[in-house]
């Protein structure tokens, strides 16, 4: 998607801070104790009363309103009935859809007690995001997130998972510009667009590199199994750099 109304600036604003705002009443939730899918309908019930629809189950039938991944699990977790125990560590992405306009967010959350490693990790999760982040901007190589949070793993140590990349996002989850990594790519040539709209979602890891599935056709593992976070935002290409849609309000 590309934007070129104010009106459709405004939707995506909306639904960014929608998919925000479940997104932090998720994670305020998060508590020993409590289920996946008492957590998922936490989230369901902030979109359906702001008048939005899951993404996932919208575009996907996927069987949850967002995907909740706990420890070894890094991506499309299915809500259900795992109980979350302290020191766990919960990846959840929440997307969403209103007006024909989606969005989409996430984060890590470790659940105390968290220890120093998990604690340096999902801070610097947050900091690989906003290192990508910052590299948008109008005629810029879509390359130049993937370089630099590349760069940033590779001081700090860590590992990227390399086949779980951003992607734009509009009027629909999935869409053009395609899938962008997040990690240092050569052969990418594409170029950011004024109004371009995507996500800067890289999983940043101690050691894995890779996502796998597993038993069931949704969840996805870290291979090799290691600590792995994500930090996601939807992004407006602009003049004066990103303008972030995914902030709660």
């Amino acid at each position: 998607m590309t934007l070129n109304n104010d009106e459709d600036l405004v939707r995506l604003k909306e639904i960014g801070r929608i998919c925000a705002n479940a997104l932090q009443a998720m994670g305020e939730a998060l508590e020993p104790g409590i289920t996946t899918a008492e957590l998922d309908l936490i989230g369901r019930k902030v979109l359906e009363e702001a008048g939005a629809r899951s993404a996932p189950e919208l575009c996907y039938k996927f069987p949850g309103a967002t995907c909740i991944s706990v420890n070894e699990e890094i991506a499309h977790g299915i809500p259900g009935d795992r109980v979350i125990r302290g020191g766990d560590l919960v990846n959840i992405d929440v997307s969403a859809e209103k007006d024909g306009i989606f969005a989409d967010t996430g984060a890590s959350f470790p659940v105390p007690p968290v220890t120093a490693v998990i604690d340096r990790l999902c801070r610097d999760g947050k900091r690989a995001m906003w290192v990508g982040l910052k590299q948008v901007r109008p005629d810029q190589s879509l390359a130049a997130i993937g370089n630099a949070i590349g760069e940033f793993a590779r001081k700090n140590r860590y590992s990227l998972v390399t086949n779980l990349a951003s992607h734009g996002i509009g009027r629909s989850l999935h869409e053009e510009p395609g899938e962008i990594a997040t990690w240092p790519d050569p052969s990418e040539r594409r170029r950011m667009a004024e109004g371009m709209v995507f996500t800067v979602e890289p999983f940043l890891s101690m050691g894995a590199h890779w996502a796998e599935g597993g038993d069931d056709d949704w969840t996805l593992y870290s291979e090799p199994r290691a600590p792995t976070v994500q930090y996601e935002h939807t992004v407006v290409v602009t003049r004066g750099g990103p303008l972030v849609v995914t902030l709660p309000g």
